[in-house]
């Protein structure tokens, strides 16, 4: 269920809004809510920012890699049975990194398990060729 919010915001401001809004083929009210929902996903996870790519939108670590990776690679470490500290050692990752993203992870489970999902469907499809 949504609701209906009045926001004033400067004519400048608003332009500019409309004309990313345009340019991606979405309406004003689409590109305010993504911006709204990323600032306060941003806000709450300070390390984590958002990008665009060729399978959408998706979120990462500042200046690192996405979070679906870090959390399929730390899953795949605990399913292993590896040695963490070590593995993290070995990475170029913190270890207040790899928190950051595994915390992003467990606010949003459905939206990184999807993007894990992705990447090995394209990777076996990839690998059927």
């Amino acid at each position: 269920m949504s609701v209906n919010v009045s926001v004033r915001l400067e004519y400048g401001l608003a332009e500019r809004l409309r004309v990313r809004a345009r340019a991606s083929g979405v309406s004003l009210s689409d590109r305010l809510r993504r911006y709204v929902e990323e600032g306060l996903r941003a806000d709450e996870h300070p390390m984590i920012t958002f990008r665009d790519g060729p399978t959408g939108r998706r979120a990462g670590l500042v200046g690192g890699p996405d979070v679906w990776e870090i959390a399929m690679w730390f899953d795949e470490i605990v399913a292993n049975g590896d040695d963490l500290g070590a593995r993290v050692a070995e990475s170029n990752l913190s270890r207040t990194q790899i928190d950051a993203a595994l915390r992003y992870r467990s606010a949003y489970p459905e939206e990184i398990s999807a993007r894990i999902e992705l990447h090995r469907q394209s990777s076996a499809a990839a690998d059927a060729l």
